[in-house]
């Protein structure tokens, strides 16, 4: 199953069983903080506010508008580029626009390769059970970050600390948060100060030379884009590998040696769990409203703020049938919106995609008896941040 029949205490319930409601009208809903939203949760509805201009980001951080979370976090930065809308936003957009294109993602295509050949030798070395988080989930998207950014791997455990911190789910104090932000961005700033004195065959340097010829790019928001992808890029990748195998071992095994004999099958199966499984148990991409808008037959007042629910809208049955819901192998009858639409569509999609599809498909084929080694009821579960996924997930083969 891929919703649960009741809901249940967040930490407790795996990923795949989230329970989410029928998707509807646009209607009344709350911020976490009790000011007022609205909830809009069918696909066609969802993808309208996602790709509507008049639904858009700065505003939701103007000096008078209702706070978004109780502690400062990198999410709700005014300078992430995320949270950048219209001409500003474009400018920081094509500064990285270009590396991140398929034709891009697929150059790199071999050496991502390696680095999962290089990690199956190690976990295959190791005395079982072994932890395949910290043996392969984790190190495999960090690796590859690492390499596309020209970082040393003494850097590693730092990311991890600022990206606990980055994405707080508000139960790290503020004080503590606002520290570790705070080394994060000089860290960033630090970074790009040495790219701009020794350029080198990296991400950060290509970002520092299209910034330049761009020009106008505030240096809060180029060190802002900088720790967005020291974080997005490991933390995303991480959350989503480590649920698949979660799922996939603990309640489709069946689906396992097929998923190691057909790379393109892996494929299918990374697109479907990309699509269902959430990163984390928030609900509903803000946007603020700069007009009246009508929506699904509703109108949204300006000034309100949208909660647009694309858990929902991916289980919209008007567009994703019941009948193919659970065959993990089908084909998407949609675009999914785990990465967004519309101007502020996740960039790093199809590398996300690409190393979830490699992880699966080497990992099946590698060990095809590949099985958890303790019940899932027993895993303990990564908390504190805005992303969910076991915190260790022990296998034997």
């Amino acid at each position: 199953m891929l919703t649960a029949s009741e809901p249940a205490p967040p930490a407790q319930v795996p990923m795949h069983r989230l329970h989410f409601d029928e998707p509807g009208p646009p209607r009344p809903a709350e911020l976490p903080g009790g000011g007022p939203a609205w909830l809009v949760s069918r696909y066609a509805d969802v993808r309208q506010v996602l790709t509507d201009p008049r639904f858009g980001r700065a505003l939701l951080y103007a000096p008078d508008a209702p706070a978004l979370s109780d502690v400062p976090d990198l999410v709700n930065s005014p300078d992430l580029m995320f949270n950048q809308d219209g001409p500003g936003h474009l400018r920081l957009r094509r500064t990285l626009r270009r590396a991140f294109t398929p034709r891009a993602v697929a150059r790199w295509r071999p050496w991502i390769a390696a680095i999962v050949e290089d990690l199956l030798d190690r976990l295959e070395a190791s005395p079982q059970p072994a932890d395949v988080v910290a043996g392969f989930a984790l190190p495999l998207p960090v690796a590859v970050i690492s390499r596309l950014m020209g970082l040393d791997e003494p850097a590693w455990d730092r990311m991890r600390h600022w990206s606990e911190h980055a994405f707080s789910d508000g139960t790290h104090d503020s004080e503590q948060v606002a520290s570790a932000l705070q080394e994060f961005g000089a860290f960033g700033a630090d970074l790009l100060a040495e790219r701009r004195r020794a350029p080198g065959d990296d991400l950060i340097s290509e970002l520092v030379s299209a910034a330049d010829q761009e020009g106008g790019v505030p240096e809060a928001q180029l060190v802002g884009l900088v720790c967005g992808l020291v974080v997005g890029g490991h933390d995303s990748t991480m959350t989503m590998l480590a649920n698949a195998l979660f799922y996939l071992l603990g309640e489709r095994p069946e689906t396992w040696p097929l998923l190691g004999a057909d790379e393109e099958a892996a494929g299918r199966v990374a697109d479907r769990i990309i699509h269902l499984v959430p990163l984390g148990d928030d609900r509903g991409s803000a946007r603020h409203t700069a007009a009246d808008v009508e929506v699904g037959g509703v109108t949204i007042p300006a000034g309100a703020i949208v909660l647009a629910d694309c858990g929902m809208a991916n289980r919209d049955p008007k567009v994703f049938p019941l009948a193919t819901f659970h065959d993990l192998f089908a084909p998407l009858e949609a675009p999914t919106l785990s990465f967004g639409a519309g101007p502020h569509y996740c960039l790093g999609a199809w590398l996300a995609r690409l190393e979830l599809q490699l992880a699966l498909h080497r990992l099946a084929a590698r060990f095809p008896g590949l099985r958890l080694a303790e019940p899932m009821e027993t895993v303990s579960w990564r908390v504190g941040t805005t992303s969910r996924s076991p915190q260790r997930l022990t296998v034997s083969w």
